[in-house]
């Protein structure tokens, strides 16, 4: 096993890790600093793959309380409100440093102001956006940046386990295998930031990169860590509907079709979503994702179980113009967004969920922080579309000034638990000498249980039954073996990828259990209704002896009471 040390380990490359550089090194240029990233650099992470774009508020009929309010409706009053103040009110300063200082450059309106799209579940349009590419400019400019500064880059190094120190002060390191060559490598920080997203890819339909498997939430609960609200998982409601047999199946086509006036039509060609919300296609995720799935179980699907989007009424040019990049995505398979129909399927985008954490990203166990989605508490019930990457760069950019100074403060390099590393390594290499069995079949059967008994309508029968299945799904990885050696082993990653997806998938289903109302994301049909918003309780799940625990926590309405406006505080 090779070691090395470093001041600042930053674990994911999205705009959560690359902020978290970037701002650590404005803090203090001398800082060593080492980004480890499973893929490569500029090419991984749910950042990168944003179509839609970012929330925030420029223009001068918006205002901070808006958006904030905005937020915490549409999370229900779950969001721990601190968090989300700090989201809408350092956006502005984030988004004005990406163009002004990193060189993304957005759309434009005739007289030159950046332009805001619509997006659903907001009362104002404030989305800012590169067309339907946004992630791409995002990411591109910052791993520019990152490339050009003095930070360690560990690519196609894939962190195992949060190591604890010897004398139990804190987080001594990660202990990580190089994908490339198969050796472990421990790395020492002063300071490690978990940026390594979320990505609920343990759905059948997923938008998520194949390559995310909740790594961090995973590391973070065998670490002793607290998540919440894990039983949130957001169901984007137009995942391209491909067909059997590809991947681009479950493929976001994003919000601001429907912001832009796009229409949802159920197989028969009718227009349904005033059936259900007051608001139409405008409606928030959630919602439309349920009417969607009620569409499609009251028999009305299309020809390939979902239902249609169709946006030739705003005129094929102006769709080929605003929303190039799904255009293309559409032709690719074969087929024309523009002036047809494409068929479409609620698809599991986002997790609300993960790790508790406090205003300046540092967690309970000293020397770790985190950002992005592997954070629990800022979106609540229900991330609004275009708070993801503002969440991913507004807490990476804390995480690295608060880390720069966690570091000049108190940071020290500290010994390993040697038994925590040994451990590690064991459980990494658990599969080797065994009798190679089908990862793949694990894999079926996970997206099996989670999309029919974890999905997005739910109840207790179900979720005790995915509970049961999700425990057998457990020990059964536990004896699978896999064969080769340890260089770049794609079957022994996946085995590593499934044991963390379904240690998550077990989270989300004893969240979802415990939490008797619906609200949001997550939908209860033997408990329709939200309990009284006044006294509202997040879920709590922790690791206690291999066994997770869950337990109820009070919200605390820091900013404003269900029934409250900071609106009319601010007029």
């Amino acid at each position: 096993m090779r070691t090395l040390d470093t001041d600042i380990l930053v674990l994911g490359s999205g705009g959560a890790g690359l902020f978290g550089v970037l701002h650590a090194l404005e803090a203090d240029p001398d800082l060593h600093v080492t980004i480890a990233v499973k893929g490569l650099l500029g090419k991984s992470g749910c950042t990168r793959m944003v179509q839609g774009g970012y929330n925030v508020v420029l223009s001068p009929g918006d205002s901070i309380e808006r958006h904030f309010m905005d937020t915490i409706e549409g999370g229900k009053w779950l969001n721990v409100q601190e968090l989300a103040w700090k989201l809408v009110s350092e956006a502005p300063i984030r988004i004005r440093e990406l163009e002004n200082k990193y060189g993304c450059f957005f759309d434009r309106n005739p007289d030159g102001s950046v332009h805001q799209k619509a997006f659903a579940g907001q009362t104002f349009d404030r989305t800012v956006h590169k067309g339907d590419l946004t992630g791409i400019e995002i990411v591109s400019r910052l791993a520019e940046q990152v490339w050009a500064k003095s930070a360690v880059r560990l690519e196609e190094h894939r962190a195992l386990a949060l190591i604890p120190a010897r004398d139990g002060a804190g987080l001594a390191g990660v202990l990580m295998v190089n994908m490339r060559d198969g050796a472990y490598v421990l790395v020492r920080a002063k300071a490690t930031l978990l940026a390594t997203g979320g990505g609920p890819t343990m759905y059948r339909y997923h938008t998520p990169s194949g390559d995310k498997s909740c790594d961090g939430m995973a590391m973070a609960l065998r670490a002793g860590l607290s998540l919440r609200d894990m039983e949130m998982v957001q169901f984007h409601p137009t995942g391209l509907l491909a067909g059997p047999g590809t991947r681009m199946t479950g493929t976001v086509l994003e919000e601001g079709l429907r912001g832009a006036g796009g229409y949802l039509l159920d197989g028969d060609g009718k227009r349904f979503m005033f059936d259900y919300d007051e608001r139409g296609e405008r409606a928030t995720r959630d919602v439309v994702s349920r009417a969607v799935d009620d569409v499609i179980r009251a028999g009305r699907a299309s020809p390939l179980g979902g239902v249609f989007i169709e946006m030739k009424h705003l005129g094929s040019e102006n769709v080929r113009r605003q929303f190039k990049g799904m255009v293309e995505r559409c032709a690719d398979c074969g087929f024309d967004l523009a002036a047809g129909r494409v068929e479409v399927v609620p698809t599991a985008h986002y997790m609300m969920g993960g790790v508790e954490f406090a205003g300046d990203c540092s967690t309970a166990l000293p020397g770790l922080f985190v950002a992005g989605e592997d954070t629990g508490g800022v979106h609540g019930a229900n991330r609004l579309g275009g708070n993801g990457v503002a969440n991913s760069t507004v807490f990476g950019g804390i995480a690295g000034r608060a880390m720069a100074a966690f570091v000049r403060r108190a940071g020290r390099l500290c010994d390993e638990d040697a038994h925590a590393v040994a451990a590690a390594i064991a459980n990494a290499e658990q599969p080797f000498g065994r009798p190679a069995g089908q990862v793949e079949e694990v894999r079926e059967r996970l997206y099996q249980v989670m999309w029919d008994e974890v999905g997005i309508i739910r109840d207790r029968s179900r979720l005790m039954a995915a509970q049961g299945s999700l425990h057998e799904l457990s020990a059964h990885i536990d004896a699978m073996g896999v064969g080769g050696d340890r260089a770049f082993n794609l079957t022994w990653h996946d085995w590593l990828n499934l044991k963390n997806l379904i240690l998550v998938s077990q989270s989300i289903a004893v969240a979802a259990l415990a939490r008797e109302d619906s609200r949001g994301a997550h939908y209860r049909a033997d408990h329709p209704t939200a309990s009284d918003l006044m006294t509202s309780t997040y879920t709590q799940v922790r690791m206690e002896n291999d066994e997770l625990r869950v337990a109820a926590q009070a919200v605390d309405f820091t900013h404003v009471r269900p029934g409250e406006s900071l609106l009319q505080a601010a007029e």
